[in-house]
């Protein structure tokens, strides 16, 4: 449909500036009543508001209303379904507006498109919790008539400008999507790799397409060889590092898998990496922890520096195990902890054992109400998962499955990082094994890297309480914020992208609930590629 200039149309439309009374000049009440049960945007244009907040003759009217409807306009810059949050529906209705009750309708409705944008840009077009439960944050929301006040007071393109997500990696996402959609505009990556693996030496039609791809994703400049020689081998490598993949220069069938993605795929990728970071964390801290759980690693950030990285375990990918996403504050570790075993573990795990034969998981203690061991001399046959009376413990030791340390980040989620003595884990590429809880490779330099801020000898006192084999509690002197995430489109802070695996497939179901939203990708790779097909 043709875009009318908005200046044709405010000259068509708005009403002289000599309207009476009855009219603009007293239609703050009248715009109240427009409002209707909106309590938030009726209460603006009744405090203090006695005109038109958008429409108007007056220089600030047009150009409140000219800024917004530009930055409308940039809803899909944003990864914002533009159907919804754009501004060709408004045009619309500025184009069929012909009465003084037309105009305050559509002030009001424009009031609430403004308010409903500056929402979706800072804090998400979607409620995380309702499409994947295990997103347990909680995006806010902006008071409409507080928005609406700032707007009338300041600059508003100023404003919305400032309401895109806090840090540094919303901006390289946004560039990221401009940089696929231009690619697959262009016709993508063009043909598929053809091949189970690839290797130095190999040649022929695969190794030109790998070639192909790897110059179009940026780990190779353009050339003509056709062999798999020592340069492809470095670019392949690459290609695996910012990919999660073992960096052997092999291009196996992982790799193949990997680079055969599209650029729709990735695209997708970054659009929800887009709409997870207006979920939050938001401000992460100067010094905190971060645990991509895609990743399969933890690590210590300080001043925008990786200080520390370890890899990790995480929770299998089975409904009732899978690690949530949340961010809490760490204030203490437990050096040689004792393991409290969560309650469904008991009843599902280790009950239906212990019915059968009392001397079962015979490492662990069976406790009592007042926290007394309880004899293994009895029959527990009589028991359910719901009338067990007891819960079960297993003292410090080199068996115990929390290891040496755990750290403790108090949550109703009882999540947290601890050490294990299952090391063989750690060699897994893929390593989702867990209840729930996030295991550490490197437990104790990663106590020592967060005991360095308050210790002299962050090594020695770690080691030292640790070898009494006691428990024993060490406070935080300065909390650390722990941010549990959960990102398959990952920027890197020199340029360019690193991608991982959908794990727990919870990109997939935000992918389809922002396309049932509206939001959709370019199919124009798809046409390019059947066209090379012969299709």
């Amino acid at each position: 449909m043709r875009r009318i200039g908005l200046c044709a149309l405010l000259t068509c439309i708005l009403p002289s500036p000599s309207v009476t009374a009855e009219g603009i000049v007293t239609a703050g009440i009248h715009l109240a009543r427009v409002a209707g049960g909106d309590e938030t945007i009726g209460a603006f244009y009744t405090d203090g508001q006695d005109d038109l907040f958008w429409l108007g003759h007056s220089d600030p009217q047009r150009a409140r209303l000219s800024t917004f409807l530009a930055v409308a306009d940039s809803a899909d810059l944003h990864g914002l379904p533009p159907d919804r949050y754009g501004s060709q529906a408004l045009r619309e209705l500025l184009a069929g507006a012909r009465t003084q009750s037309d105009l305050m309708r559509l002030d009001v409705e424009i009031t609430r498109r403004f308010v409903e944008f500056a929402d979706a840009l800072r804090f998400g077009v979607l409620e995380p919790g309702r499409v994947v439960p295990a997103i347990k944050r909680q995006p806010g929301a902006h008071d409409p008539a507080t928005l609406v006040r700032l707007a009338k007071s300041s600059d508003l393109s100023r404003i919305l400008s400032a309401l895109v997500p806090p840090g540094p990696e919303y901006g390289r996402l946004v560039s990221e999507r401009q940089r696929l959609l231009t690619l697959i505009l262009e016709g993508g990556w063009g043909p598929e790799i053809r091949a189970g693996r690839l290797e130095l030496g190999d040649q022929g039609s695969a190794v030109v397409a790998l070639r192909n791809r790897l110059v179009l994703m940026n780990y190779l400049d353009p050339r003509s060889e056709t062999v798999f020689d020592d340069v492809i081998t470095e670019a392949v490598r690459r290609f695996q590092a910012d990919h999660g993949l073992h960096s052997d220069g092999i291009a196996g069938p992982a790799t193949i898998a990997a680079l055969n993605v599209s650029a729709r795929d990735r695209l997708r990728a970054v659009l929800v990496a887009m709409e997870r970071e207006r979920w939050g964390p938001g401000e992460r801290g100067r010094r905190h922890v971060l645990v991509n759980l895609t990743d399969f690693h933890a690590r210590l950030i300080d001043a925008g520096e990786e200080v520390f990285r370890t890899r990790s375990v995480i929770g299998k990918a089975v409904p009732d195990r899978e690690t949530p996403e949340f961010s809490d504050v760490m204030t203490h570790m437990v050096i040689n902890p004792s393991w409290n075993v969560p309650r469904s573990i008991v009843v599902k795990e280790y009950l239906p054992r212990l019915r059968k034969n009392p001397g079962a998981v015979s490492h662990l203690q069976i406790i009592d109400h007042r926290g007394r061991v309880v004899s293994r001399g009895r029959s527990f046959s009589k028991y359910s998962a719901r009338s067990f009376p007891y819960s079960m413990r297993q003292p410090p030791g080199p068996r115990n499955a929390l290891g040496s340390v755990k750290f403790m980040f108090p949550n109703p989620y009882n999540i947290y990082l601890h050490d294990t003595p299952s090391q063989s884990l750690f060699s897994q590429p893929v390593r989702a094994f867990s209840h729930g809880c996030v295991r550490l490779d490197d437990p104790a330099e990663f106590a020592e890297a967060l005991l360095a801020e308050q210790s002299d000898d962050p090594r020695g006192l770690f080691e030292g309480i640790r070898a009494t084999g006691q428990e024993r509690t060490v406070m935080l002197e300065e909390p650390v914020p722990v941010h549990l995430i959960y990102r398959t489109a990952i920027p890197k802070p020199g340029g360019g992208m690193e991608y991982r695996a959908d794990i727990y497939g919870r990109d997939a179901r935000i992918w389809r609930a922002l396309e049932a939203e509206g939001l959709t990708v370019p199919d124009v790779e798809e046409r390019v590629a059947s066209v090379a097909a012969g299709g």
